[in-house]
């Protein structure tokens, strides 16, 4: 069998976990694999391959889809993560899935307010009540803790030097 690079993100923990991956892998092998990574999976847990927007089946022998060398499985309590982006005097609501990342929040913000595409390019999402501004690639779990499933962002210009 094949084996691929996975990478695991699991509530409670700010570090990747790299493990080995059957490249036809079943819900019960990746189980498996999460166990022996002392990642604890009961029934309040969410797994996501990648940006997915639905969680794992429950069906242990469903082999896992769209896995590929490099992807990241998330380990979550949350199934989603309310999203909040507040823009000038607006704010707007939705809800993610954990694997989604910033740029998606942004690009989801940007077409919510009709924010003209030149003046996005000058703006960040920034965490609400904070300097903080995560990258682009960031994904939304790793902004939320093991039992809030939930992130704000200001949508603020970026500072330019003009000169």
């Amino acid at each position: 069998m094949d084996t691929i690079t996975v990478f695991l993100q699991a509530h409670g923990r700010s570090e990747l976990i790299e493990v080995l991956l059957g490249s036809t892998a079943s819900v019960r092998e990746l189980l498996e694999v999460l166990a022996a990574a002392a990642i604890e999976v009961d029934k309040d847990t969410h797994i996501f391959i990648g940006e997915a927007d639905e969680p794992l089946s429950k069906e242990l022998d469903e082999i896992l889809r769209d896995l590929k060398d490099g992807t990241r499985i998330h380990v979550t309590r949350c199934r989603h993560v309310a999203t909040t982006v507040n823009y000038l005097e607006h704010s707007e609501e939705h809800r993610f899935p954990p694997g989604k990342r910033v740029r998606a929040v942004k690009e989801w913000a940007v077409r919510k307010f009709k924010i003209d595409p030149k003046d996005a390019a000058e703006h960040v999402l920034q965490l609400c009540n904070s300097t903080s501004r995560p990258s682009s690639d960031t994904t939304l779990q790793e902004l939320t803790n093991n039992h809030t499933c939930s992130v704000c962002f200001d949508l603020v210009p970026e500072k330019r030097v003009e000169g």
